[in-house]
């Protein structure tokens, strides 16, 4: 986030202005603990400084523990961080304008207010942002685990064991996969080397073995089909067999079964599904309302997916220690990565559909990130003129699918059930692996005095569960490593370590 340019201020200032707006006239907000509230205010049964207390009240927790520390701790500007303070500040202001005007000076103090902490952070003699990076290991391998995990809350331990084996020999099927593309490209630059009359290293790496037979080939036809083959056969095989490809596969093979397993019992115990009229009629006009968002909604949507393939901000808790990664990555390792966040954001959005639609559809209040497939688009567009342009038009698709969507989780209930539980294991896998990941992130931080920055790690863990988690526990982990490192420079500068 270090050389922030003007185009990037611009796209944070607008997108937290428009949210701000959002909130204001009550079109969208980011809080799900807000939304049910919203028309209550705007039907003339609360107060504008009550509605703004309850905003407050339920937001700051999330902004301070989760904002913030999620915010240094991937080097990315976030949901909670960006979008929880424009829920407040939009419902605050008694003027569009001046809701406009405070959500684009928030986006202004957080995007500044992360650089001035990266900028701190690398004057001090004990390095915590590198350190850092070592919570995203545990967070990807975490990934595998938790559709077999919601699998085993909503089906049994029959089916998740099951369905862990499948997943196992899917896993050990990719490198094998992977191998048989890149023994095939072996054999092409063995047949491209007979044909040029020259002998490759034995040990050398590809790329210099597909460059000395570039240089022999000259205009020979033949032997540059064969280094081109050669080419793509070993990128496939080294994207299949890679750890990040790995990752995506599995996560997709236990979604597939989870999904499976909630449509085929809803399919063999079909009952009839009864109509409520009044309710039917309280949803068509919340929908309408909705629809007159759109202008707004899709403006919020195309800057979204700008400030997403820019790498400004992370759509999740659960893609951000990928993106970390990816944008300091280069070439194909790069774009596996925003695959990889690209899918975990995508199932995360998938676990949240029942909550949003329902709420949206009771309430005539969408969510400021829509359905937050908008993420994933940002993420995988080459650029962001493009991304933006999917991104407008993607949340209108999804504002003009809710009903649908509704009617299809009424079909499902099992889905909906399937939907809640993705969300409490994918919880609890992130919680441990953050957990995990700031345990390697102590140790990288100070290798001469392991147990030491080990000990203050646990030890901060532990206090706030013993004093009741005033730091939620899905942040606990990175606020406790932050704190760690801030612990190890007070204590370097006493010359104490």
């Amino acid at each position: 986030m270090e050389n922030v340019s003007l185009i990037e201020v611009l796209v944070i200032m607008s997108l937290t202005a428009l949210t701000a707006m959002a909130a204001h006239w009550g079109k969208a907000v980011f809080h799900d603990g807000i939304r049910p509230i919203i028309p209550e205010y705007l039907e003339g049964r609360m107060k504008r400084t009550e509605l703004a207390s309850i905003s407050f009240g339920l937001s700051i927790g999330f902004i301070v523990s989760v904002g913030i520390s999620f915010a240094v701790s991937f080097d990315l500007l976030n949901p909670w961080l960006l979008f929880l303070p424009t829920d407040i500040l939009g419902v605050i202001a008694t003027r569009w304008w001046m809701a406009a005007a405070l959500g684009g000076a928030w986006g202004l103090v957080a995007l500044f207010g992360l650089t001035g902490v990266q900028t701190v952070f690398a004057m001090l003699p004990v390095d915590i942002f590198s350190a850092l990076g070592e919570l995203s290991t545990p967070v990807l391998v975490a990934f595998t685990a938790f559709p077999i995990i919601a699998i085993l809350y909503q089906f049994g331990w029959v089916r998740a064991l099951i369905s862990g084996f499948i997943v196992l020999i899917v896993r050990q099927l990719l490198p094998v996969v992977g191998g048989n593309f890149t023994d095939n490209a072996d054999a092409n630059l063995e047949q491209a080397s007979q044909l040029a009359g020259i002998t490759l290293p034995a040990d050398g790496d590809f790329a210099a073995k597909v460059n000395a037979l570039t240089d022999a080939a000259g205009n020979n036809q033949q032997i540059q089909d064969l280094i081109s083959q050669a080419t793509n056969n070993f990128s496939l095989g080294t994207t299949i067999s890679s750890f990040t490809m790995q990752i995506a596969v599995l996560m997709l093979m236990g979604m597939i079964l989870l999904v499976g397993f909630a449509i085929r019992k809803d399919l063999k115990n079909k009952v009839a599904i009864s109509v409520d009229t009044d309710e039917e009629s309280l949803f068509d006009a919340r929908t309408k309302r909705i629809y007159k968002g759109i202008p707004i909604l899709a403006g919020i949507g195309a800057l979204l997916a700008i400030a997403a393939n820019m790498g400004l901000m992370t759509g999740s808790e659960v893609s951000g220690p990928i993106l970390q990664q990816a944008w300091q990555a280069t070439g194909q390792e790069q774009a596996d990565l925003l695959q990889s966040a690209a899918i975990a954001d995508f199932i995360r959005g998938i676990s949240f559909i029942p909550l949003i639609v329902t709420t949206a559809l009771a309430t005539g209040v969408y969510g400021v990130v829509g359905l937050t497939f908008v993420f994933p688009i940002g993420y995988l567009l080459p650029n962001p003129f493009l991304a933006g342009i999917a991104g407008a038009v993607w949340i209108c698709l999804e504002i003009i699918a809710l009903r649908g969507i509704g009617r299809f989780l009424q079909r499902f209930p099992s889905l909906r059930e399937a939907s809640d539980n993705i969300r409490s294991s994918m919880n609890s896998m992130i919680e441990l692996a953050l957990f995990i990941g700031g345990a390697f992130a102590a140790m990288v931080m100070a290798p001469e005095a392991v147990g030491l920055s080990l000990t203050i790690y646990i030890l901060l863990y532990a206090a706030n569960e013993g004093l009741g988690r005033p730091v939620m526990k899905l942040a606990a982990g990175p606020v406790a490593i932050i704190l760690t490192g801030i612990i190890l420079n007070v204590l370097y500068f006493l010359q104490l370590v």
